[in-house]
């Protein structure tokens, strides 16, 4: 077959964000998990690269919803020494594939948007599920800028709370958090921010604690929750990351993580499996939840854990929400 033209479309920052917001991607990751615990999905393994003399690593993630009409593939890179260039420390695209064709339909030139908002929307659809029916205090745990999409999504499934606690291991860059999440959009009105001069001070009685860092070290032990709390920990993407103690998971009545396989090999779980506290079999999909196989939270005593490592068909999902909303925004382009 000779050599013939597509048309293909160009979607830059502005025309994602317009095309998808957080309570759009709540709802599509929420399908796309209960998909992949049903056997609904593909994804391949994650490719990690790291670029050691700049300290940057890159995840390259794909996947496809059966049924969906178009697949994904998403490059996301951190580059954390950006930030002495005055550049941002994510970026990332998405290629959006017709799911009919094979051919591609689109570039997502979203600058690491996408990742921010689904990451964010996982942490959404695990306090949805999981998260008190009350909540009142919230503890963050990092101050980039998962500190901000959590909360973000948070105020959606649970909009009530009234205290949020900032900790982070550079006490400016914590005091920046919580001036940014002050005047933060849909965030709940006459909500308080505050630093926390510790990770204990910052999760004693909280109803919900959010962990969103880089640590390699764990940060969050398990004698310091009280009965009830719900944990979301979304900063273990790889196997030598850690951000609760084998404590937390292991004193978990209900283990939550977004893939069995993966959160074995990289998550949490890895971490409660090595020092050998739990089984495997304790750990209950997160898509099983969302799909009504599994009851989830069932009594407000109930310390609940979710090990959020980052699944393709969140990817996939908020791609297929973007094309669908696109409309005639972006440019097309004729390869």
């Amino acid at each position: 077959m000779g050599r013939f033209e597509r048309t293909v479309r160009i979607l830059r920052l502005d025309d994602v964000r317009a095309s998808l917001d957080m309570t759009a991607c709540i709802e599509a990751c929420d399908r796309a998990f209960a998909s992949y615990s049903r056997g609904g999905a593909e994804v391949p393994g994650v490719i990690h690269l790291d670029v050691p003399e700049r300290s940057g690593e890159i995840h390259v993630k794909a996947g496809h919803l059966h049924g969906s009409p178009y697949y994904a593939v998403k490059v996301a890179s951190g580059f954390p020494r950006n930030v002495e260039r005055g550049l941002p420390t994510s970026d990332g695209m998405v290629v959006v594939f017709d799911a009919e064709t094979g051919g591609p339909a689109a570039f997502l030139l979203d600058q690491g948007y996408i990742t921010d908002l689904r990451t964010g929307a996982a942490g959404g659809v695990a306090a949805k599920h999981l998260a008190p029916d009350k909540v009142w205090t919230v503890a963050v745990i990092g101050t980039g800028a998962q500190a901000r999409y959590q909360l973000d999504a948070l105020a959606i499934v649970r909009p009530a709370f009234t205290s949020v606690r900032v900790w982070g291991r550079d006490p400016e860059h914590a005091a920046t958090c919580v001036d940014d999440l002050r005047v933060r959009p849909g965030l709940p009105g006459g909500c308080s921010y505050e630093v926390s001069a510790s990770v204990e001070e910052a999760v004693d009685a909280a109803d919900v604690v959010i962990t969103c860092t880089a640590s390699q070290t764990a940060l969050l032990r398990g004698e310091w929750l009280k009965l009830g709390t719900h944990v979301t920990a979304v900063g273990s993407d790889g196997p030598n990351k850690q951000e609760l103690d084998a404590t937390v998971p292991a004193r978990a009545d209900l283990l939550v993580v977004d893939s069995r396989e993966q959160s074995a090999r990289i998550g949490e779980l890895h971490h409660a499996l090595a020092a050998g506290l739990i089984d495997e079999r304790k750990a209950v999909e997160l898509g099983e939840i969302c799909a009504l196989t599994h009851p989830g939270r069932t009594s407000a005593d109930q310390l609940t854990v979710c090990d959020l490592t980052g699944v393709g068909v969140q990817d996939v999902a908020a791609a297929n929400v973007v094309m669908a909303n696109a409309g005639g925004r972006g440019d097309l382009v004729t390869l």
